[in-house]
């Protein structure tokens, strides 16, 4: 959570401050009402990245034996990936796990030991959303057996973040103004601003007045990149003037 607040400062006499020195923070009890809001506003955009996690599972009688399966099934699943024009640091190891594997008896109370699991993930940044679908068939063609994703995301959200806060600022001054010439002020000043941001994921679908994101032609798996969100939601102080 990011904090701003907008303190007063003494300014008589700041120039007997020895040049070492700063000028102390002020805190001043307001004297007017405080209008205190809670503003929340969302901005859309069609996404320019994806994250797609792809695995295999083997099981063998032996630790060795589960984990030289797995790696030849990995290694033949990142060739596959890279044959595609996914370049290496857009691949990344996401979990390793080796597990024995029991089997329970119910009506005896007994496991018996059937050998070990090996679960092997890699994370895929895809950053062309045309291959989303070929890309998918491609991680079960070669291997995989455990794939989740595609998740969209923006790889820079800044733009879009500063559309939601401006547009969430705007209202929520707006609203403050409007409370203070109902209470007979003139207006109001910032005693202190704290945001948050969430994000990603699907969106409600826009007003037909706004563009959508194409769809993802695929020959296979089809894939629909809609659009991402990213929420502002700011915490506003003001006090009332005349």
């Amino acid at each position: 959570m990011n904090r701003y607040v907008f303190p007063l400062f003494a300014l008589t006499g700041a120039a007997l401050l020895p040049a070492s020195l700063s000028a102390a923070e002020v805190t001043i009890q307001a004297t007017n009402p405080v209008i205190e809001l809670n503003v929340t506003e969302m901005a859309r955009a069609a996404p320019d990245v994806a994250m797609i996690n792809a695995g295999v599972q083997t099981r063998a009688a032996t630790a060795r034996e589960a984990i030289e399966q797995n790696g030849e099934a990995m290694d033949r699943l990142i060739a596959r990936l890279r044959s595609l024009g996914i370049e290496r640091k857009d691949i990344q190891t996401s979990s390793f796990n080796l597990n024995p594997d029991y089997q329970y008896n119910p009506q005896t109370g007994e496991q018996t030991f059937k050998g070990y699991n090996v679960n092997n993930s890699v994370s895929v940044t895809l950053r062309d959303l045309d291959q989303a679908g070929d890309i998918l068939d491609a991680m079960v063609d070669a291997g995989a057996n455990n794939v989740y994703g595609p998740n969209f995301m923006l790889e820079d959200d800044a733009a879009i973040k500063e559309e939601a806060r401006e547009t969430a600022f705007a209202r929520g001054m707006a609203q403050a103004q409007s409370y203070a010439r109902l209470a007979g002020y003139s207006g109001v000043r910032i005693l202190e601003i704290s945001e948050n941001f969430s994000g990603y994921g699907p969106v409600p679908p826009p007003p037909p007045a706004m563009a959508r994101a194409e769809s993802v032609q695929v020959t296979g798996t089809r894939i629909e990149p809609g659009e991402v969100g990213v929420n502002v939601n700011l915490l506003i102080k003001y006090e009332m003037t005349r």
